[in-house]
């Protein structure tokens, strides 16, 4: 297990006391799950997701059983034996629930009365609560682990030095749980700790909150087998803690923080701006997967970037032309995989550029079709034929992805020297096609000139298949290691932002969590 490293928080609460629940035997509530994952766009990418925020009568977004950062699953000593339902991996889930009958116990019955539980004004995650204690019997557990509670509490007191409000975890009623029933405050700081491990582990606005249109997230993590690892281990903070990226831009992005919150003035709007800056791009790596590729593509769509990693280094950085800043033709947040190149390609125009953009010029222009070398195809689609001048250039590097968004080349050369780069449909045109083309096949650039040269369509595969990250960064360690900024050009920062600082009113009156925004 690599080095976990403690962050000190500079929050005052008082130790939590648990008084025992008086309570009987309980068999466990088993529930299956149905996948399925909605989209506005297609069908779809089959990544697995995690748990939402919302109770079991809603569709949830549930995860499959996977690796715990940080160390091996284990169970508590004190715990009950029985293990955690295995999910099963695949597509977003829709949760479909079969309780089997079992005896009463008072937390197992609070549970499942109804449709949510609030406590306080403060709404609970139902579906992973349940999950949670299906494997401790329904009993209370921290009446017995008060050592465990405290270190979690001040973690989760702490959220704000990883750019998250602590109120998301209810921290306020955790300074005061005094005033809460034993079985409200059992309930509550639960919550607290698998919504924090939640929120390190996927973010606090996971996929199933986000536009359909940004589509990362990380490897699955079952949070409650997460908290049971740390309640079991010696430092439970530290357990959960180390959900939390590792990036060179996660750790540089902390520190920044730090030094911004520690080292200015309050209410400087400068430093606010920055410090939002700062919180929504920690939250961005935290839509990443915990170990990327070693050799990968990177681009960066607010930087207008492209950086090829080998052995886990940048070896090739070239300048590319991304989506327009309006919503319709901005590149997407995606993973895709890379497994050929299309030397020559002809461009199968897009049905809605045809339609609106090139079509309607043929009414004054007759002859507009011809002279761009575009044939209407027996299907009624519109083609480029392939060519020097040909939209896609000479190359196009194939990534199956249901945004249809891919890397090209592109004649229009001179483009490339512009500062406002943000002028495509979506896809990704790069300024030095050949060169990335000779380090994805392993090849000589002139072998690469060479197959162009050949005239005609033809396919090459990748020695191996290649990930492709397009994300949307404003705040970044370049290759350099020098951390940057950019311009939130697509006006994504602030809606991420409400996410991590919310408004201030009770939890159980906001907008039910877990609803796709696209």
């Amino acid at each position: 297990m690599g080095t976990i490293v403690l962050y000190q928080h500079f929050w005052t609460v008082s130790r939590i006391g648990f008084p025992n629940l008086g309570s009987e035997p309980r068999i466990r509530a088993i529930v299956f799950y149905r996948l399925k994952r909605k989209s506005g766009r297609d069908h779809a990418l089959g990544e697995a997701t995690l748990f939402s925020s919302c109770s079991l009568s809603m569709r949830s977004r549930l995860a499959s059983v996977g690796a715990i950062a940080g160390g091996t699953l284990a169970l508590a000593a004190a715990c009950s034996p029985a293990p955690p339902v295995v999910l099963v991996a695949g597509p977003q889930p829709e949760a479909v629930v079969a309780l089997a009958p079992h005896a009463n116990t008072e937390l197992g019955k609070r549970i499942d009365s109804a449709h949510e539980l609030v406590v306080a004004g403060e709404r609970l995650n139902v579906g992973l609560l349940r999950r949670f204690y299906a494997g401790h019997d329904f009993e209370p557990i921290w009446t017995t682990r008060q050592a465990q509670a405290n270190s979690l509490v001040d973690a989760v007191l702490g959220a704000g030095d990883h750019g998250l409000a602590p109120e998301l975890f209810h921290a306020n009623l955790l300074r005061q749980t005094a005033t809460l029933s034993p079985l409200d405050r059992e309930l509550l700081v639960s919550d607290a700790f698998l919504s924090y491990a939640d929120a390190l582990a996927r973010g606090a606005m996971p996929v199933e909150r986000r536009t359909d249109d940004v589509v990362l997230t990380p490897e699955p993590i079952d949070v409650a087998a997460a908290l049971d690892a740390a309640i079991g281990s010696p430092d439970p903070a530290a357990m959960i803690e180390a959900l939390a990226p590792t990036t060179p831009t996660y750790r540089a992005l902390r520190q920044v923080l730090q030094r911004y919150r520690s080292g200015t003035p309050a209410g400087d709007k400068a430093t606010t701006n920055r410090l939002r800056e700062i919180e929504v791009n920690l939250e961005r790596q935290r839509w990443l997967p915990r170990q990327l590729p070693a050799e990968r593509v990177w681009v960066n769509a607010a930087d207008a970037q492209l950086v090829f990693y080998r052995a886990d280094r940048p070896v090739f950085t070239t300048r590319v032309i991304v989506g327009q800043d309006d919503r319709r033709n901005q590149s997407p947040e995606f993973r895709a995989t890379m497994d050929g190149i299309l030397f020559n390609p002809p461009w199968n125009i897009p049905e809605d550029i045809a339609t609106e953009e090139i079509l309607p010029k043929t009414s004054s222009d007759p002859n507009y079709l011809a002279r761009h070398n575009m044939v209407m195809l027996p299907n009624g689609g519109l083609q480029q034929l392939p060519g020097p001048n040909a939209g896609l250039g000479q190359l196009k590097f194939e990534m199956e992805n249901r945004f249809g968004v891919y890397l090209h080349d592109t004649p229009s050369k001179n483009l490339f020297s512009r500062e406002d780069r943000r002028i495509s449909h979506g896809c990704i045109r790069v300024e030095k096609p050949r060169e990335l083309a000779a380090l994805l096949m392993q090849q000589p650039i002139d072998t690469i000139s060479q197959a162009i040269a050949m005239g005609g369509t033809n396919r090459s595969n990748l020695p191996a298949p290649v990930p492709v990250f397009v994300v949307y960064q404003t705040a970044f360690v370049d290759s350099d290691g020098t951390l940057q900024f950019r311009p939130d050009v697509y006006s994504r920062d602030p809606e991420i932002w409400r996410h991590l600082y919310p408004a201030r009113q009770p939890v159980a009156e906001r907008e039910p969590p877990g609803q796709p925004r696209g």
